[in-house]
């Protein structure tokens, strides 16, 4: 099988496993953390692009916020076993979506190569700008919960399970999340991405405590 053949079909399976998903973490999430890996990518031409595609298209199958997390990892693994790529690859792309998400930045760091680092940057990228504020909401949504609420305060988070289990407001989730990630890029042309889009939030909640409070 080709490297576009394996691109290809990998693409077909993480459409089915999100098929139904809920927007903020649906295939166009998928799709954009892609583009943005393979973008990142091209300022590293010695790192495995092959691997970072494919971490990037997998990266959320398993994610740990879903009720079936421990079901679709068993899923995800057997799928990697099967590709045709070589065991190294296979050892790296497991490596690299196990220890990405933000909840792991409470434990242990693994390991982060270079091609780590790019995948964990596109997807910290699509958590803020104009794009992160929608999934934000979209996902507040889901869950059901308040948009915004002056009487409950921004958490700081001890730990992985703490933060798990918050029900905070969306706007919360500003402080709590998205407003941590411009200091949390690895790499440089992340870091200048991520400056344009924290200032971006900064300028909407502005407008929007504006609004909030019936300012002109």
């Amino acid at each position: 099988m080709t490297i576009q053949k394996t691109i290809n079909q990998t693409i077909e399976f993480v459409k089915k496993e999100f098929k139904n998903a809920e927007s903020g973490h649906d295939w166009w999430h998928i799709y954009r953390v892609w583009k943005m890996s393979k973008n990142l990518a091209e300022y590293y031409p010695d790192t495995d692009h092959l691997v970072i595609e494919l971490a990037a298209l997998l990266h959320d199958v398993a994610d740990e916020k879903f009720e079936n997390a421990i079901e679709k990892l068993g899923e995800l693994e057997a799928y990697i076993t099967n590709l045709p790529i070589t065991e190294t690859q296979k050892e790296h792309i497991i490596h690299i979506i196990k220890g990405l998400s933000f909840r792991k930045s409470f434990e242990h760091q693994p390991e982060r190569t270079i091609e780590f680092q790019i995948v964990q940057d596109a997807d910290r990228l699509d958590a803020i700008g104009a794009i992160g504020i929608a999934r934000a909401f979209s996902f507040g949504g889901f869950k059901g919960r308040e948009m915004y609420n002056p009487d409950i305060k921004p958490n700081s988070f001890k730990n992985s399970n703490e933060y798990q289990k918050s029900t905070s407001p969306t706007i919360n989730h500003f402080y709590e999340k998205l407003f941590l990630l411009k200091d949390m890029m690895n790499t440089e042309i992340a870091k200048q991405m991520a400056e344009v889009r924290h200032r971006f939030m900064e300028k909407y909640l502005h407008q929007f405590y504006d609004e909030w409070e019936g300012k002109k």
